[in-house]
């Protein structure tokens, strides 16, 4: 089979959509990031060098992986994971954290080389997948119109421009919006550039060291949580946006990038998510074959926010939040759209999905593990319930 060029398959279209994913991504959750890498004890060199490792890994292995599979393949930080750090990493020895990354890191490459993960998502129905994302995403599509409490002009024009230009130019709207987003956060004098400088990152090396009790403290939750609140999300955009991807192979490539940057602060790379919507919907590209792009930009626009470092952060971190909100919201309508269409269109999987739906969006946390695992869990049991195993 001939492979697509991409020198010939680069559109203005899926750049835009990579630089809003990463827009999206750095404005909604670096500062987790920051949180987990204080509570860590690491110093503001060290932050740099943690930002410097994430974009390092996601923009290698994100552009190889786009490229040798012509698919839009994203590999993103664990925000949930960063979340756990923040929360669990005070009083820790610095080296030991490292060593419960490797440790996490090896789990999961274990994974990705077993094939186990690979058979179980196989097993999901389409109807529980879509419903698991469409809960993912509900809350960014709501955060939208919230937003507009606190910046009503800012979040109406961006709004407004969205709209006109499905009218007008479909093909363009999410470029037009972030066109809108732009002048309306100058023209409104919401840019907060007072942290904003010109440096480079450095990496930090930290020799790691194992303490068996922050391994199974640290460690294993980091793992648990990125395999099932990000790479079981990850896999359900690729799948309800209609790509069958080599699921274990990207796993293993996720956890040798962070096997290998971990000592310089590369805490858990895996598949993306809610960004990941972004780069695989028809906003990316009209043409299903030719989003890939939007893959590799995303890897090449992650490259230079890791190189750059505090640099890129600093300006990415002076748009308004309701900007960064309204973007998502507004570039996800059409994701939230096709994920809950295929959640309920078949009757005999209906009420599965929507068990799921309903669990996904509640929030419900059990053991540390995010609520669209037990969305899919509560679905996936209800399915067998009503319909048993020869129907799956």
């Amino acid at each position: 089979m001939k492979l697509n060029n991409p020198l010939t398959d680069i559109s203005l279209s899926a750049v835009v959509a990579a630089l809003m994913a990463v827009l999206v991504a750095y404005g909604s959750a670096l500062v987790i990031i920051f949180q987990a890498a204080q509570a860590a004890g690491a110093t503001a060199d060290m932050m740099g060098s943690w930002i410097l490792a994430l974009g390092l890994g996601m923009g290698v292995v994100s552009f190889g992986l786009s490229w040798y599979y012509r698919k839009p393949i994203t590999i993103a930080w664990s925000t949930t994971g960063a979340a756990l750090l923040a929360t669990s990493l005070n009083g820790q020895l610095l080296s030991d954290v490292i060593g419960a990354f490797i440790f996490a890191a090896v789990l999961t490459i274990l994974v990705g080389l077993s094939g186990w993960f690979t058979r179980l998502m196989a097993r999901v129905p389409m109807a529980i997948a879509g419903a698991m994302l469409a809960g993912v995403l509900l809350d960014f599509g709501v955060a939208t119109y919230t937003a507009s409490k606190t910046q009503p002009l800012l979040v109406g024009l961006m709004f407004l421009a969205y709209i006109v230009a499905r009218r007008v130019i479909p093909g363009y709207a999410v470029i037009v919006l972030l066109l809108a987003g732009l002048g309306g956060t100058y023209a409104l004098d919401l840019f907060q550039l007072d942290n904003f400088a010109l440096t480079l990152a450095q990496p930090v090396w930290v020799t790691p060291t194992f303490n068996w009790s922050v391994i199974i403290g640290i460690g294993l939750p980091l793992f648990v949580v990125t395999m099932t609140s990000q790479n079981v999300t990850g896999v359900t955009v690729l799948k309800t946006s209609g790509y069958d991807v080599p699921v274990s192979t990207i796993i293993t490539h996720s956890g040798v990038a962070t096997l290998l940057l971990a000592p310089i602060g590369g805490f858990s790379l895996c598949m993306a998510a809610v960004t990941a919507t972004l780069c695989t919907s028809e906003n990316a590209h009209p043409q299903h074959d030719k989003r890939y792009i939007a893959g590799m930009a995303w890897g090449v626009f992650n490259l230079l926010v890791g190189i750059a470092g505090g640099t890129i952060v600093a300006l990415l971190a002076s748009f308004p939040k309701e900007m960064i909100s309204a973007l998502a919201g507004l570039a996800l309508l059409s994701a939230i759209g096709g994920a809950l269409t295929t959640a309920v269109k078949e009757d005999k999987y209906r009420e599965a999905a929507m068990i799921t739906f309903m669990v996904t969006i509640s929030g419900v946390q059990f053991f540390g593990i995010a609520a669209v695992f037990w969305g899919g869990v509560a679905g996936f049991i209800s399915h067998l319930a009503v319909n048993g195993f020869k129907n799956n």
